[in-house]
């Protein structure tokens, strides 16, 4: 199999198809030793979040942030630095973005809105930023510093929602339950379905998909942060500051991710709460993966992945599913699919791979015909 094939879009999508399958099959041996149907179970995984209004709603509410999160994971990843504090970078985005609108419940939408969203950008963005320039500057591996930086949001996020800026009424009430007030109405994202919780946050993932896609490949910038990932020592040869697009790129990834963080607060929960992520840090790196690192195949993939993390939700409900293998097959998926992402980054290990299944099979015939 040569590289123009393994690089065709039939093998990329054959082999995360394939991956997928995989870690639903080792799925469903669990559910089995689990003592769970899996035919059954996995019925309603994928025929819950397809089979009614609700289903539909709710899978682009939970691809919202995954396509949030996955835009800034494509951002990184093609220059060449790997984000691995998505969550932390939520945390921040959220925290801010409720803090602003907090702190000025009188200003009117207009301009309160894009305030609190630019704000949750700049606190994700610095977030990210820090662990860019401990990579530019120091040579810090950035895979460390961002699960470091993780760390540090998150302890960081607890303590403000059970102290400073906890819910007066939870004080009042003796409840001490960790969550902000209510952010003011006037900055809730506008609901696109009466009745249901889809919000215009998934409107705006959308068109910074667009955005994201012709910043990459049709600017002069976009197309330096793409040199820097390619080939960084020949970019710093061509006169490219390598260190600044890294810092850059990894500054837009938390962007991206406080964005999401904002989101969440303004169109779901309408505060920060202690469980407000859910993961969507790590599974939007499975996104951005499972979309090729590409800003508008990032689209169905964030779509494909919650309405695989939402059906697992109902296949824990409805099946009595234990929690743990339910978050066991959330975990196989991304990390077959991530595994996927080898084989097609190095087509030549595929070859390797089929030379030699071929090879077996030809000296085990030769042998069944010799009777050895």
């Amino acid at each position: 199999m040569n590289n123009q094939i393994a690089k065709s879009w039939f093998v990329q999508v054959l082999i995360l198809l394939g991956a997928l399958a995989g870690a639903l099959l080792i799925g469903a041996i669990l559910l089995i030793l689990a003592g769970s149907d899996p035919i059954k179970a996995y019925s309603i995984m994928f025929t819950g979040p397809i089979g009614s209004e609700f289903g539909l709603t709710e899978t682009l509410v939970r691809a919202t942030p995954l396509l949030l999160v996955g835009l800034g994971i494509v951002i990184s990843f093609r220059s060449g630095i790997l984000n691995i504090g998505g969550e932390g970078q939520i945390l921040m985005g959220a925290i801010t973005a409720s803090a602003v609108a907090l702190l000025l419940p009188g200003w009117p939408k207009v301009i309160l809105l894009p305030l609190v969203l630019l704000a949750s950008c700049v606190a994700g963005g610095i977030w990210g930023g820090i662990a860019g320039w401990l990579k530019a500057r120091l040579a810090v591996n950035e895979i460390l510093s961002t699960v470091m930086l993780n760390q540090i949001a998150l302890q960081f996020y607890l303590y403000l929602i059970r102290g400073p800026l906890i819910d007066p009424q939870e004080v009042a009430y003796g409840t001490g339950v960790p969550q902000t007030a209510m952010v003011p109405e006037q900055v809730w994202l506008t609901r696109l379905v009466p009745g249901m919780r889809l919000h215009t946050g998934f409107i705006l993932a959308l068109i910074l998909a667009i955005v994201v896609y012709i910043f990459l490949w049709r600017t002069t910038i976009g197309y330096r942060m793409r040199a820097v990932g390619a080939g960084p020592e020949a970019s710093r040869y061509g006169g490219i500051r390598v260190e600044f697009y890294l810092i850059l790129a990894i500054a837009l990834a938390g962007a991206f991710a406080g964005l999401a963080g904002a989101v969440e607060v303004l169109g779901v929960h309408h505060r920060a709460l202690e469980s407000l992520s859910a993961g969507y840090g790590f599974s939007g790196i499975v996104a951005a993966l499972f979309g090729r690192l590409h800003p508008l195949g990032t689209i169905p993939a964030a779509i494909l992945l919650g309405a695989l993390i939402l059906g697992a939700d109902m296949m824990q409900r409805a099946v009595n599913v234990p929690a743990a293998i339910v978050m066991a097959i959330e975990g196989l998926v991304i990390l077959f699919v991530v595994s996927s992402d080898l084989l097609l980054r190095k087509p030549e290990l595929l070859t390797r791979i089929f030379t030699r299944y071929i090879s077996t099979r030809i000296k085990q015939t030769k042998e069944a015909g010799t009777g050895v």
